[in-house]
């Protein structure tokens, strides 16, 4: 696959070696990942589907090429930046916003934060979220470390919750 790739030159690479995507690649990988999130802000806000929803349905629907239907989707939705999982929307120009905020593990005992991006949007990770009763949005005060080791203890909506790391690594809060 990588020979395929490299021939058609989206790919640099070596055998055994590094691999990276040539500009050709990065611009329709970022091109591909603006129709996904565009997808994504659909289901949710127009048809309302469920954050832990709508990935599998846009995986289907991003290879939908037709540039003028994303753009009229674009300005149907009212030029959104954001996904449902705070996730940002690359620009029309395909230029790739950065993140808001930072992860919730670089937070310290007794700050107060606010949920604005799950990094990682499978429907595992966004179930964890759910069975705490963590959205989007989530304000939070961070009580202390947990246990195992590297846990987070935090306070939200009245109730103690504890956050394992390899969560809390993928929720950016500000």
């Amino acid at each position: 696959m990588l020979k395929k790739l490299k021939s058609k030159g989206l790919v640099n690479y070596k055998k055994y070696g590094h691999i990276s995507l040539t500009p050709l690649g990065e611009r329709i990988a970022i091109s591909l990942l603006r129709r996904h999130r565009m997808w994504e802000v659909f289901l949710s806000k127009t048809l309302g589907f469920d954050w832990n929803e709508v990935h599998e349905i846009a995986e289907q629907l991003e290879h939908v090429r037709s540039e003028k239907l994303i753009e009229k989707l674009d300005e149907f939705l009212g030029f959104p930046k954001l996904d449902p999982h705070g996730d940002p929307i690359p620009s029309v120009d395909l230029l790739m916003p950065d993140y808001e905020g930072h992860p919730l593990t670089r937070v310290r005992t007794g700050q107060h934060c606010r949920l604005v991006s799950v990094t990682d949007d499978s429907s595992e990770i966004l179930s964890q979220l759910g069975a705490l009763n963590i959205r989007l949005e989530a304000e939070m005060d961070i009580l202390g470390p947990g246990a195992p080791e590297g846990s987070i203890v935090v306070r939200h909506n009245g109730k103690v919750s504890l956050i394992r790391e390899d969560l809390a690594k993928r929720l950016y809060v500000i």
